[in-house]
């Protein structure tokens, strides 16, 4: 080995041993990090206290919230059992009552999935209009869907009920007490909110994808099906899990438009075990809503990974 080989191999052994010594003090060390964790268990415990709570409540004999606690004292499966044979114990002496409860969760996964889906069809349809076309009234449409949603939805309680009762006069499959009239109301609740959210996405789309597909002769239709859809992936996963929940989740108008049992949704349903009709039954009503939880775990587990490949997809092209 020559002089000058020698010099090069040593200079590159210091490079390296100058490189370890500076990367092992900038390196934090784990002892400084405590508080971090500390703040982060903390929120952790905060979210997961009300949740533990229902669970508790849900496997408790008592149906009070007086002599609920974190651990349930006597483990029962009697309040699932009353859902699920459709009967919840009236006040002592009486008879029970009989409860539509697989009506309502029926009715609730039936409005709320076809609001989920018309959603993101209705919204990616007029979202690719205002992204991609450029024709008169399209400013004056923006701003009045944003306009539109400054007001909250429960301030037009009573103007909806107007409408849905005159327009059921005329069509009575969108009138009062039925559940397609309830998903006519929650997509034009939601419908403003989403396009914005989608327009904005379908903007970062280079245009000059449309273009290519255009010169390898596909329609306009198959350039939105084909090439716009698939890239916004993530975006519409997200807004029709969003209005899954948020269905799900809905009192007020649900309320004010359905008017029988029968077409009740889960949380109209299971206010009644709590008012004094049921003499307020807080266990039966936790068992209620854990039985709601499953379908929303399982729609954001299958739409994660969507929104996941969408996400890493886009990041390794070109």
């Amino acid at each position: 080995m020559t002089t000058v080989d020698q010099a090069e191999t040593a200079a590159a052994v210091g490079w390296r041993t100058r490189l370890r010594t500076r990367s092992k003090r900038t390196r934090p060390r784990g002892g400084g990090n405590w508080w971090r964790h500390l703040i982060a268990l903390i929120f952790v415990l905060i979210a997961l206290f009300p949740i533990a709570y229902v669970v508790s409540a849900a496997f408790n004999a008592d149906q009070t919230l007086g002599g609920a606690s974190l651990i349930p004292r006597d483990l029962t499966l009697e309040n699932f059992s009353q859902l699920l044979k459709g009967e919840v114990a009236g006040r002592p002496g009486d008879p029970p009552t009989e409860i539509p409860f697989a009506r309502w969760y029926a009715n609730t996964m039936i409005v709320a999935g076809s609001t989920a889906i018309l959603t993101v069809l209705l919204g990616a349809l007029a979202a690719y209009a205002f992204s991609r076309f450029r024709f008169k009234g399209r400013r004056m449409g923006l701003l009045a869907l944003l306009l539109i949603q400054m007001f909250p939805q429960l301030l037009l309680v009573v103007a909806i009920y107007l409408i849905v009762l005159q327009t059921g006069e005329v069509f009575g499959f969108i009138g009062l007490n039925t559940l397609t009239g309830l998903i006519f109301v929650y997509l034009g609740g939601v419908m403003g909110v989403n396009v914005w959210l989608m327009k904005g996405f379908f903007d970062t789309i280079p245009s000059e994808l449309d273009e290519s597909a255009r010169v390898d002769g596909a329609t306009p239709s198959q350039v939105f099906w084909g090439v716009i859809l698939p890239l916004a992936a993530p975006v519409l996963a997200v807004i029709g899990l969003f209005s899954f929940i948020g269905v799900i989740n809905e009192f007020v108008i649900v309320s004010v438009l359905m008017q029988t049992e029968d077409h009740y949704t889960l949380t109209r349903g299971l206010f009644r075990f709590i008012d004094q009709q049921y003499s307020e039954h807080w266990g039966a009503f936790a068992a209620g809503v854990l039985l709601a939880a499953p379908p929303v775990v399982l729609l954001f587990l299958f739409l994660q990974k969507f929104i996941v490949s969408g996400l890493t997809g886009g990041a390794v092209k070109g």
